[in-house]
């Protein structure tokens, strides 16, 4: 799947079978629904979970929590767009699929 692909299936109902834990919870808030995103990303444990609940939280403007987040990641705040950082982690994740 692609950017593109991944952006389309946002006019759908229904996130497509199959992706991660983290991409669904990307595609939850490409769609504007950020609380089914954040109860996504607000389980697992691993790093690229923690990345993803970063980024929900810097959305939310709780950039408190969001640094913790993005700490617990391994990586920093970015300074880039949310549009941007929320592209660059879809594709980050296709990439490993």
């Amino acid at each position: 799947m692609t950017l593109s692909e991944f952006k389309s299936s946002l006019n759908e109902p229904n996130p497509p079978e199959g992706l991660s834990t983290q991409l669904e919870a990307l595609w939850y808030d490409g769609k504007g629904d950020w609380k089914s995103a954040h109860n996504l990303a607000d389980g697992p444990s691993d790093k690229l979970s923690a990345r993803v609940h970063a980024y929900l939280h810097r959305k939310e403007g709780d950039i408190w929590n969001a640094d913790y987040w993005y700490r617990r990641s391994g990586e920093t705040r970015p300074e880039i767009s949310l549009e941007d950082e929320w592209e660059m982690l879809v594709e980050r994740i296709l990439k490993i699929r």
